[in-house]
């Protein structure tokens, strides 16, 4: 269950590259606050929903991040007869009202839309350092990720750590996995998980330049537990003031 930073793909110049990136989320305790992270559920939940199921992940991180949940912008039809709560929502479509992730959609909807409210998001309740993404929005936050390593300035983010995250299997979302993505990234992958394969989630990580990979033996679900906690808190001070340290580890455990 140990942390292990991969080989992704990239020369010197992306590593260089993802280097200013901690730097620029160091910042947050040089000001005496915690990190802050704005944080994206997965495809069917809502805000009221995200933060339930991450009570116990926001008490692990009390102190050293704050994990602030933001409700995509499509309501999911149907919704009155979800049987999880109230007003399930979605980040994009990869059918008329339906999303299924390995789906390599002719016409995915309501992307743009989403990307603009994580934009509005960052610039109206910021500032944040980083994002946390469960599922469909892990997989939003790593194309979130690929826009702010090209230099998009709607997203000022440094890092991003991504839960059961895949890569969009639709043509038109193509574009943000051609090249390496240069942020820093934490990839938390259940070997159980039976909603999102283990095997998208190590996929996507390899889309990063230096992506670390979490592996927990537990199903489709944000982790909490003893191990979980320590490898977020060891990746999360790779972005404090003074971490030379643990700047410089090289392939292994963090």
């Amino acid at each position: 269950m140990s942390a292990r930073r991969l080989g992704g793909k990239g020369g010197r110049k992306r590593r260089a590259l993802v280097a200013g990136f901690r730097c620029a989320a160091a910042g947050a305790m040089s000001e005496g606050r915690p990190l802050r992270l704005l944080g994206l559920h997965g495809y069917r939940q809502n805000e009221r929903r995200f933060r339930e199921r991450t009570g116990a992940l926001r008490k692990a991180l009390r102190g050293r991040a704050e994990l602030v949940a933001l409700s995509a912008p499509h309501p999911v039809p149907g919704g009155d007869d979800d049987k999880d709560g109230d007003d399930p929502r979605g980040w994009w479509f990869s059918g008329p009202g339906t999303f299924e992730a390995q789906e390599e959609a002719a016409a995915p909807a309501g992307l743009e839309e989403s990307l603009s409210a994580v934009a509005a998001a960052l610039a109206e309740r910021g500032p944040f350092d980083g994002l946390l993404g469960f599922s469909q929005g892990a997989a939003l936050a790593a194309m979130v990720c690929a826009l702010r390593a090209r230099g998009d300035p709607r997203f000022p983010v440094a890092f991003a750590i991504l839960v059961a995250g895949f890569a969009s299997r639709a043509p038109a979302h193509g574009h943000f996995y051609r090249q390496p993505i240069g942020l820093p990234t934490l990839h938390v992958v259940g070997d159980a998980d039976a909603v999102i394969a283990p095997r998208l989630s190590r996929e996507l990580a390899q889309r990063f330049v230096e992506p670390v990979v979490l592996a927990h033996p537990g199903g489709h679900f944000v982790p909490a537990a003893a191990p979980q906690k320590k490898a977020y808190l060891d990746f999360l001070d790779r972005f404090r003031p003074g971490q030379g340290r643990a700047e410089m580890l090289g392939a292994g455990a963090v």
